[in-house]
């Protein structure tokens, strides 16, 4: 006869005594080795995966290991600084609505030995709302004309002006090198994010989206719905078969000149499974997509492959024991982070509950282009009226009502 739910030696019963056992043995483990944290997104990955086994009759050796591999798997970095308080960090509880900055960076080969400044290349808000019922992804234009607030990083001072969003990376980052220059890129870059949307982050992560491509490996493939035909500038091949860049550039990136005799890679518009080295290409055009959007299609096409990217983790990776460690090592790659200083397992056992179907992209503007040229500048980008009220929208945790009455923010 099967044990009441509430009885002693019920299954459930046990099953939860366990789980809470593998919990306050990874509180300790965490706080008596100082470990660094996966993010949110890869934390819900492990949580959830752990309930499942437990559920499915994994052991509770396999749990200590999952868990045992999200702890040591990403790395974390001290990222906001001074854009977030002090007191604010050292109490910070993962109740109620959270913000967390993304940040892509346009970092090419060789740049750490000739001094060139790495840029935002990718600005992205993630919104959770305080029921927990999705999320929000919402991309800020790279070249959106905003006051950077002066900044000394110890090695240049900035005196603070008026510029492209993704200039206070670099001005953040000058003189310095390595995990300095990036930690100090990001403070500036989260502290003028500060200062336009009034949102103090709760957590941030650099992505490296080249990283992304061992994710991929790992996964196998990633499927997603391509909204517009979109020509490669980067990578095609020669009549034998033969790798080649289809375009040259300028020194800026700019300005696409065909090479004769290479085809570009092409992606349909429609439903694809795309190999790792085709998500990355697809994720970085701007220069030929068939809308001519230009940096708003590359936005959208990377909210959407990361949405993608996060789908296919979870179910390809959180239901598979000999996948997820891997899984984790690779996304540890492609990531370095800044838990906010919410402990990791209150990230992990919050967030557990959101579907990345739920995760819905939002676009500013419209997606369209409100431009003005600027002396000593050139053309910047100026957020409108509903894109600043978007932001305040997720400053008052109020996204889902805004949306609800702006659905054509909704990227698709």
């Amino acid at each position: 006869m099967p044990y009441a739910p509430d009885s002693p030696r019920s299954p459930w019963r046990a099953r939860s005594r366990i789980l809470g056992t593998v919990r306050r043995e990874a509180v300790h483990r965490i706080s008596r080795t100082k470990r660094r944290a996966a993010p949110t997104w890869a934390r819900c990955l492990v949580a959830v995966g752990a309930v499942l086994m437990m559920l499915s009759g994994g052991t509770l050796v396999t749990v200590r290991v999952l868990l045992n591999s999200a702890t040591h798997a990403i790395p974390q970095r001290s990222l906001l600084g001074g854009a977030q308080d002090g007191a604010q960090r050292q109490h910070a509880q993962i109740t109620g609505a959270k913000n967390i900055l993304l940040v892509g960076l346009d970092t090419r080969p060789g740049w750490a030995g000739s001094g060139q400044l790495s840029r935002s290349d990718s600005i992205l808000l993630l919104h959770i709302p305080a029921d927990r019922s999705g999320g929000y992804l919402i991309s800020l234009p790279r070249d959106s004309y905003v006051h950077i607030p002066a900044y000394d990083n110890g090695a240049q001072r900035y005196p603070g002006g008026e510029n492209k969003i993704n200039s206070a990376f670099a001005f953040g980052s000058r003189g310095l090198t390595g995990s300095q220059a990036e930690s100090h890129g990001f403070e500036l870059l989260a502290l003028t994010v500060k200062n336009l949307t009034g949102i103090t982050p709760d957590a941030g992560a650099i992505i490296d989206f080249s990283g992304f491509t061992e994710v991929m490996k790992v996964l196998g493939k990633v499927c997603m719905y391509v909204d517009e035909n979109v020509t490669s500038i980067h990578v095609g091949h020669t009549a034998d078969g033969r790798q080649a860049v289809p375009y040259k550039t300028d020194g800026a990136g700019l300005h696409p000149r065909k090479v004769p005799g290479v085809t570009a890679n092409f992606y349909a518009k429609g439903n694809h499974c795309f190999t790792p080295t085709e998500a990355l290409d697809y994720a970085r055009q701007r220069d030929l997509l068939a809308k001519g959007d230009s940096d708003y299609g590359r936005q959208r096409h990377q909210q959407q492959l990361l949405k993608a990217i996060m789908k296919q983790a979870v179910h390809a990776g959180m239901t598979s024991p000999t996948k997820l460690p891997g899984l984790l090592s690779a996304i540890g790659k492609a990531m370095t982070v800044d838990s906010g200083g919410i402990p990791v397992e209150d990230w992990a056992f919050a967030m557990k509950g959101i579907n990345p179907d739920k995760l819905v992209t939002l676009k500013t503007n419209g997606g369209k282009f409100n431009s003005r040229r600027v002396a000593g500048i050139g053309s910047v980008e100026v957020l409108d009226s509903t894109s600043m009220a978007l932001l305040a929208a997720a400053r008052q945790n109020t996204i889902a009502s805004f949306v609800a009455t702006n659905p054509t923010l909704v990227a698709g």
